[in-house]
């Protein structure tokens, strides 16, 4: 499990708030040489999971890429003097739910949508390359939005579905503080629901009315989250993204191949932070909207 963490830092980009961040490490791969998720897509693009922590309590936010990870956080946290752990799930994703399973006496809070997907895919899940399994469900689930405290800290879940249908964010009222899992991504966000761009435009509309002063997203760089996060221009950059490939899709244009030319603007502004590995998560995006979009 050491070596599978060696390249993980833990960062404290606001007090009592930590990044269990992990990857962006040119040429080293965790899992295999060939073709997997965790190395493809997670890794290889940078991934956090998060905790709060306040007064003896902590709640996780996604239980990272592997058992290492994972136990790497509650050891981390078990040496501040955490007692109380409860966990978060943003949604269903492999990346999100691998460390399940050191968490398993602890509760484990998510959508009632993402226990849904998780129980449909739980044999691919737990097939998969590297297996989750056994996969470790939530034991709390709900809908909308549920209200908790951390020691002193007031937290909101609430439900956003971009990315994924299951979206689900944490919100810290009096820090304007958004954890966004996968609904905000730096370069650009993955689409893994293209028939769904309608409805991901819609609802980033919807979080861009919050009032945020910094999001901390599961996928972005490092030294920005270690600084205290990203400004609300991010939900802007994720949108015109997305609203620029629906847009040229339906009006029968050509998609910029590149992504460095096609988010120019964005990336130009600083509110995005071009990284070469995004080049294949926008070519996977273009066919995938395509071939939603073009039905």
């Amino acid at each position: 499990m050491r070596e599978m963490t060696a390249t993980l830092r833990i960062l404290e980009p606001h007090p009592g708030i930590f990044a269990y961040y992990d990857g962006r490490v040119p040429g080293r791969r965790l899992h295999a040489k060939s073709a997997n998720w965790l190395d493809d897509g997670a890794y290889s693009l940078g991934v956090a999971s998060y905790a709060i922590v306040d007064q003896g309590e902590a709640l996780v936010y996604d239980t990272h890429i592997s058992l290492g990870h994972a136990k790497a956080i509650r050891t981390h946290l078990e040496a501040l003097g955490v007692a109380k752990i409860r966990v978060v799930l943003s949604h269903w994703h492999k990346d999100h739910i691998a460390g399940n399973a050191i968490f398993s006496d602890c509760e484990i809070i998510a959508l009632t949508l993402t226990a849904e997907k998780l129980k449909e895919n739980r044999e691919r899940i737990e097939s998969a390359n590297p297996p989750i399994s056994p996969l470790v469900l939530p034991t709390t689930l709900f809908d909308g939005r549920l209200d908790l405290t951390v020691g002193r800290r007031r937290v909101e879940l609430h439900h956003f579905a971009i990315h994924s249908a299951d979206g689900n964010v944490i919100w810290l009222p009096e820090e304007r503080l958004l954890l966004a899992g996968d609904t905000l991504e730096d370069t650009v966000t993955y689409i893994s629901e293209a028939a769904e761009i309608g409805t991901h435009i819609a609802e980033l509309a919807r979080m861009r009315t919050w009032p945020i002063a910094k999001i901390l997203p599961a996928h972005g760089d490092a030294e920005r989250i270690a600084s205290g996060g990203y400004g609300s221009s991010l939900i802007d950059a994720n949108r015109a993204y997305l609203r620029r490939m629906a847009g040229s899709i339906a009006a029968g244009h050509d998609i910029d191949p590149s992504l460095k030319s096609f988010a120019a603007e964005e990336i130009a502004s600083g509110v995005a932070l071009y990284f070469a590995p995004y080049e294949d998560v926008h070519a996977s995006n273009i066919a995938a909207v395509k071939a939603a979009l073009q039905r």
